[in-house]
Protein backbone atom coordinates (compact mmCIF):
# COMPACT_ATOMS: atom_id res chain seq x y z
CA UNK A 1 0.00 0.00 0.00
CA UNK A 2 1.07 3.53 -0.66
CA UNK A 3 1.18 6.16 2.08
CA UNK A 4 -2.25 7.67 2.90
CA UNK A 5 -3.89 4.94 0.81
CA UNK A 6 -7.43 5.41 2.10
CA UNK A 7 -7.26 9.18 1.71
CA UNK A 8 -6.06 8.82 -1.87
CA UNK A 9 -8.93 6.49 -2.69
CA UNK A 10 -11.55 8.68 -1.00
CA UNK A 11 -10.26 11.79 -2.79
CA UNK A 12 -11.53 10.39 -6.10
CA UNK A 13 -15.30 10.30 -5.49
CA UNK A 14 -16.12 8.36 -8.66
CA UNK A 15 -13.48 5.70 -8.01
CA UNK A 16 -14.47 5.46 -4.34
CA UNK A 17 -18.09 4.87 -5.33
CA UNK A 18 -16.95 2.09 -7.70
CA UNK A 19 -14.96 0.64 -4.80
CA UNK A 20 -18.09 0.50 -2.61
CA UNK A 21 -20.36 -0.72 -5.42
CA UNK A 22 -17.87 -3.50 -6.21
CA UNK A 23 -17.92 -4.95 -2.70
CA UNK A 24 -15.06 -2.81 -1.35
CA UNK A 25 -12.67 -4.04 -4.04
CA UNK A 26 -11.01 -2.60 -7.10
CA UNK A 27 -9.04 -4.34 -9.84
CA UNK A 28 -5.36 -4.00 -8.96
CA UNK A 29 -4.56 -1.94 -12.07
CA UNK A 30 -7.20 0.66 -11.13
CA UNK A 31 -6.46 0.78 -7.41
CA UNK A 32 -4.27 3.80 -6.61
CA UNK A 33 -3.38 2.31 -3.23
CA UNK A 34 -1.47 -0.69 -4.61
CA UNK A 35 2.27 -0.56 -5.32
CA UNK A 36 3.88 -2.59 -8.14
CA UNK A 37 5.20 -5.11 -5.63
CA UNK A 38 1.78 -5.22 -3.99
CA UNK A 39 0.20 -6.00 -7.35
CA UNK A 40 2.45 -9.05 -7.75
CA UNK A 41 1.72 -10.19 -4.20
CA UNK A 42 -2.02 -9.80 -4.77
CA UNK A 43 -1.96 -11.60 -8.13
CA UNK A 44 -0.16 -14.59 -6.62
CA UNK A 45 -2.19 -14.50 -3.37
CA UNK A 46 1.07 -14.04 -1.42
CA UNK A 47 -0.57 -11.03 0.23
CA UNK A 48 -2.29 -13.61 2.43
CA UNK A 49 0.95 -14.60 4.22
CA UNK A 50 0.56 -12.08 7.09
CA UNK A 51 -2.70 -13.79 7.96
CA UNK A 52 -0.81 -17.00 8.68
CA UNK A 53 1.22 -15.09 11.27
CA UNK A 54 -2.03 -13.89 12.84
CA UNK A 55 -3.16 -17.52 12.93
CA UNK A 56 0.02 -18.61 14.69
CA UNK A 57 -0.40 -15.99 17.41
CA UNK A 58 -4.08 -16.86 17.86
CA UNK A 59 -5.80 -13.79 16.40
CA UNK A 60 -7.26 -15.79 13.52
CA UNK A 61 -8.24 -19.36 12.76
CA UNK A 62 -7.31 -21.32 9.66
CA UNK A 63 -10.96 -21.62 8.62
CA UNK A 64 -13.58 -18.98 9.34
CA UNK A 65 -15.29 -15.97 7.83
CA UNK A 66 -12.85 -13.75 6.00
CA UNK A 67 -11.88 -10.61 7.94
CA UNK A 68 -13.45 -7.31 6.91
CA UNK A 69 -12.71 -3.70 7.70
CA UNK A 70 -15.13 -1.86 9.95
CA UNK A 71 -16.77 0.05 7.08
CA UNK A 72 -17.86 -3.25 5.50
CA UNK A 73 -19.81 -4.43 8.55
CA UNK A 74 -22.88 -2.52 7.35
CA UNK A 75 -23.14 -5.08 4.54
CA UNK A 76 -23.97 -7.76 7.11
CA UNK A 77 -27.25 -6.08 8.02
CA UNK A 78 -28.64 -5.34 11.44
CA UNK A 79 -26.71 -5.44 14.69
CA UNK A 80 -27.82 -9.03 15.37
CA UNK A 81 -26.27 -10.28 12.11
CA UNK A 82 -23.12 -8.21 12.68
CA UNK A 83 -22.77 -9.61 16.20
CA UNK A 84 -23.20 -13.13 14.81
CA UNK A 85 -20.50 -12.51 12.19
CA UNK A 86 -18.12 -11.13 14.82
CA UNK A 87 -18.80 -14.02 17.22
CA UNK A 88 -16.19 -16.22 15.55
CA UNK A 89 -12.53 -15.62 14.77
CA UNK A 90 -11.83 -14.56 11.20
CA UNK A 91 -10.14 -17.18 9.07
CA UNK A 92 -7.36 -17.37 6.53
CA UNK A 93 -9.67 -19.52 4.42
CA UNK A 94 -13.43 -19.09 4.36
CA UNK A 95 -16.55 -20.30 2.61
CA UNK A 96 -16.82 -17.04 0.64
CA UNK A 97 -13.23 -17.40 -0.59
CA UNK A 98 -13.78 -21.05 -1.48
CA UNK A 99 -16.98 -20.17 -3.32
CA UNK A 100 -15.38 -17.77 -5.76
CA UNK A 101 -13.45 -15.10 -3.86
CA UNK A 102 -13.59 -11.76 -5.64
CA UNK A 103 -16.24 -12.95 -8.08
CA UNK A 104 -18.85 -12.78 -5.30
CA UNK A 105 -19.80 -9.42 -3.85
CA UNK A 106 -22.15 -8.20 -1.17
CA UNK A 107 -24.85 -9.04 -0.10
CA UNK A 108 -24.16 -12.62 -1.27
CA UNK A 109 -20.79 -12.62 0.51
CA UNK A 110 -22.44 -11.73 3.82
CA UNK A 111 -24.99 -14.51 3.36
CA UNK A 112 -22.25 -17.06 2.62
CA UNK A 113 -20.15 -16.01 5.61
CA UNK A 114 -23.16 -16.12 7.96
CA UNK A 115 -24.08 -19.54 6.58
CA UNK A 116 -20.63 -20.74 7.63
CA UNK A 117 -21.12 -19.36 11.15
CA UNK A 118 -24.40 -21.31 11.40
CA UNK A 119 -23.08 -24.60 10.00
CA UNK A 120 -19.41 -24.70 11.02
CA UNK A 121 -18.01 -28.17 11.68
CA UNK A 122 -14.83 -30.10 10.95
CA UNK A 123 -16.10 -31.67 7.71
CA UNK A 124 -17.09 -28.29 6.28
CA UNK A 125 -13.70 -26.88 7.34
CA UNK A 126 -11.86 -29.60 5.40
CA UNK A 127 -14.10 -29.01 2.38
CA UNK A 128 -13.39 -25.26 2.51
CA UNK A 129 -9.65 -25.88 2.78
CA UNK A 130 -9.69 -28.16 -0.27
CA UNK A 131 -11.92 -25.82 -2.32
CA UNK A 132 -9.71 -22.82 -1.48
CA UNK A 133 -6.47 -24.53 -2.49
CA UNK A 134 -8.06 -25.50 -5.81
CA UNK A 135 -9.33 -21.92 -6.34
CA UNK A 136 -5.90 -20.43 -5.57
CA UNK A 137 -4.09 -22.71 -8.03
CA UNK A 138 -6.72 -22.03 -10.70
CA UNK A 139 -6.52 -18.29 -10.00
CA UNK A 140 -10.29 -18.06 -9.55
CA UNK A 141 -11.40 -14.69 -8.29
CA UNK A 142 -7.90 -13.31 -7.73
CA UNK A 143 -7.45 -9.66 -8.58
Amino acid sequence: MVDNADQILKSDEELYQKFIDNGYKLPTKKDPRITKIGAVLRKTSLDELPQFWNTLIGNMSIIGPRPVVESELVEYGDSKRIKKFLSVKPGVFGLWQASGRSNIGYPERAAIELEYVDRANLLIDFKILFMTVVAIFKGDGAF
